[in-house]
């Protein structure tokens, strides 16, 4: 006769939300028999690693969100928490790049600096982000934050952050904001400034208009503008408007092409090397006039603007 198997008590199956994460070879908690890493591990990891086409979508400011993480060198923007500052840190500011390229520094005074352009460990910048500023909030005095890998279902900036609050950036020419003071920096730290400030292109926010950066090269100027509108939108008015003849932004100046950058459409200009910021104040503003109209057209594009979009489309990149 065949020999009967012993007896086990079934494991209490857990629900999905109750089952802790575990290593990735380790027995599933939830009792299957199976490994983590084939199991509910499985959902996490394709959560941690599925890619979010707009990850700072719903927060102020998206556009200077995108234009900081993908254009602009130096700059800062002040960051409201949504329930308010915990005892002890006085202030949270968004850097663009920080030393050695922290993903954050608590400071000696307790404020949190929680930098923008770095790798992320997941799909989700905003998720990543978040938690690297929920580590930053508790960490000593004086210590930087390194970078991880989010957990699959922890907050993401939308859900620390006023959804009321206004986001400023304020460009700056240089990495001053480093440290509190810089003219009485250490050796080392005054040497670091100087490499970081000798390698930042010269880049001024416009104010006349919103997500419209301009920045200087040695052989020409240029004007990137970050915009909300759908893609398939923006394209088609900016065909119906270079195919009339304008999508300049004023004389010797040229729209050459878009580029892609975390879900949004960044049209580019190119600018003569004398054409300053200030001098792209009233024609951007103007420009935006002319968009706002040609976004309102329902018609279809005419031979001669289909040409045209073609032509923006051919020298659109992806940058993210």
């Amino acid at each position: 006769m065949a020999k009967k198997r012993p007896q086990t008590k079934a494991k209490p199956q857990l629900n999905d939300g109750e089952i802790p994460v575990v290593g990735a070879r380790e027995p599933c908690p939830c009792g299957s028999g199976r490994r983590y890493k084939a199991c509910h591990g499985r959902a996490a990891a394709h959560a941690a690693t599925e890619l979010v086409q707009r990850p700072f979508e719903g927060l102020p400011g998206e556009c200077d969100w995108v234009a900081l993480r993908e254009l602009v060198p130096a700059a800062t923007a002040e960051l409201p928490l949504k329930d308010g500052l915990p005892e002890g840190v006085p202030s949270v500011t968004l850097a663009t790049v920080l030393p050695m390229a922290w993903p954050a520094l608590r400071r000696d005074d307790g404020s949190v600096l929680l930098g923008l352009q770095n790798d992320t460990a997941s799909g989700d910048i905003s998720r990543d982000l978040a938690d690297t500023l929920l580590r930053a909030l508790e960490a000593e005095p004086g210590t930087p934050v390194q970078g991880r890998r989010a957990p699959a279902g922890s907050p993401r900036l939308q859900d620390l952050l006023d959804a009321e609050g206004v986001f400023e950036p304020v460009v700056h020419s240089g990495f001053e904001f480093w440290v509190p003071d810089a003219e009485n920096a250490t050796p080392e730290v005054a040497a670091s400034l100087e490499r970081a400030n000798a390698a930042a292109i010269p880049t001024v926010k416009l104010s006349g208009v919103d997500a419209a950066y301009w920045c200087e090269t040695p052989e020409k100027n240029h004007l990137r503008w970050v915009m909300p509108h759908p893609e398939e939108q923006l394209l088609d008015a900016l065909a119906r408007l270079h195919a009339a003849g304008r999508s300049s932004l004023g004389e010797g100046t040229r729209l050459v092409g878009s580029f892609r950058a975390h879900g949004l459409t960044v049209p580019v200009w190119d600018l003569p090397s004398g054409v300053s910021a200030d001098d792209v104040e009233k024609p951007a503003a103007e420009f935006a006039e002319r968009l706002a109209a040609a976004l309102a057209v329902k018609e279809p594009l005419t031979p001669d603007e289909r040409r045209a979009r073609g032509g923006l489309t051919n020298r659109q990149v992806t940058l993210s």
